[in-house]
């Protein structure tokens, strides 16, 4: 069942002598899973086709916001319709409003939002306002959480310098970083002894609640609850950073799925509905400091864009529809059941880890491993990975070209495309 990459190699060629390193984002590139880039012509539902006319079951789902799967048909209606009545106008737009409604009625810790054009501009702007809210200077993060490319976060950032094998970022100032502490997820006892130490000095603690930028991390039972209760009494604003999570694991996003409610929120990914697209938000009392309203300062031509704004309601709606999520849980926990006894039948050193539609297969672990932290997550077998990848790439399945991501179940994928994989993934395994 073997794929010709043609025209992928040949646009490849021609992409490296024009952008940097052919790709317009690192892990694009596949160098951890050692080949070249396929370049893709269209998609529809759960599939992806590339330019030389093959086709693959695709589980990157854009590294998250294609649930309901690509160009589902609630969707591309709606962005037709916007595009018919202007791209862009910098100037305000009724389907912002109606965004921001939904988005304040579904997720609980916002009660008001300003939209970006990126996850990225989200927690930056997020940071500045923390900042500026409590006058403080320091932030606190998590290892291998990746929270954007914005200086104050390029420190132990989870997987695209973990791909690239790349600590932290050359051109970021030490006196930028020497105001990020990073400690390891779920350490509570150097939690307290850092926030104790540095409470008069820390603006706010910011943290994916389920990590995937290291693979899928699952939060410690008591992790959540006591980072919330540790920094309402410390006065440090906490962040979490749901660009992943929000949406995904239900309605509310990781917030509601744990019932922890943090004062600010990061958003991205799904409410844009593929199209580039950001937001943050949380109590009025801090929102009301960013301008116009107050003097943080953040702006932007593109935010709040008509196209993006409808196809994030579009894909919001469709996510309120009942049965939603417990039938995306039915799928994925299907999958996970699948993989699992497949590792177990062929002696393959797999642990998967997953929460709602999102999960990881960590290579080189046994399957009854925890992993709960980077470091445990960076002892994968990367190389092992690397051949998986490659194997199903030919069979026909999109994975992420990296080891330390997450696989995504969308509404379109049906049992019949999560069995097919089965079947790929088991002569993978047979193969070995």
């Amino acid at each position: 069942m073997g794929k010709t990459y043609t025209l992928s190699n040949r646009y490849f060629e021609m992409a490296e002598a024009l952008i940097p390193g052919g790709v317009n984002s690192p892990v694009r590139a596949c160098k951890s899973v050692d080949c070249d880039p396929i370049f893709i012509e269209k998609a529809k539902g759960a599939y992806i086709y590339d330019v030389d006319g093959n086709q693959y079951i695709d589980f990157v789902s854009s590294w998250g916001p294609m649930i309901l799967g690509h160009c589902h048909p609630h969707v591309e209606s709606a962005v037709k319709e916007a595009l018919q009545l202007g791209t862009s106008f910098g100037i305000p737009t009724w389907n912002e409003v109606k965004l921001a409604q939904m988005i304040i009625d579904m997720v609980p810790g916002i009660h008001q939002v300003r939209l970006v054009n990126s996850g990225t501009e989200a927690t930056m702007s997020a940071i500045r306002l923390a900042r500026a809210y409590t006058g403080k200077k320091k932030i606190l993060k998590f290892d291998g959480c990746y929270h954007g490319h914005g200086d104050s976060f390029l420190v132990k950032a989870g997987s695209g310098l973990a791909t690239l094998g790349i600590p932290a970022s050359p051109g970021v100032p030490e006196e930028v970083t020497q105001n990020t502490i990073s400690i390891p997820f779920n350490d509570l006892k150097l939690l307290k002894q850092t926030l104790d130490q540095e409470e008069d000095y820390i603006a706010a603690v910011i943290v994916e609640p389920v990590p995937a930028n290291m693979g899928v991390v699952l939060p410690n039972e008591d992790f959540l609850p006591t980072l919330r209760q540790w920094t309402q009494d410390m006065g440090i604003v906490l962040i979490f950073d749901e660009v992943i999570t929000g949406f995904r694991l239900s309605p509310g996003g990781a917030q509601e799925y744990f019932g922890i409610i943090p004062d600010l929120t990061c958003l991205g990914k799904i409410i844009g509905g593929g199209l580039p697209v950001g937001a943050y938000g949380g109590k009025k009392e801090i929102m009301d400091m960013v301008a116009p309203s107050g003097p943080v300062y953040q702006a932007g031509t593109l935010s709040g864009n008509p196209l993006a704004t409808a196809a994030g309601i579009a894909t919001l709606e469709v996510l309120n529809r009942p049965g939603f999520y417990a039938h995306l849980e039915e799928k994925a926990a299907f999958y996970e059941e699948e993989l699992n006894k497949l590792a177990a039948k062929y002696g393959i050193n797999c642990r998967i880890q997953r929460i709602a539609s999102m999960l990881t297969g960590f290579f080189g672990h046994k399957s009854d491993d925890i992993i709960n932290d980077f470091t445990a997550a960076l002892k994968s077998d990367t190389a092992m990975y690397s051949r998986f990848f490659r194997c199903m790439l030919i069979s026909g399945v999109y994975l992420a070209p990296s080891q330390f991501e997450a696989s995504f179940i969308s509404l379109a994928h049906t049992y019949e495309d999560i069995e097919k994989t089965i079947k790929i993934t088991e002569e993978a395994f047979r193969r070995w």
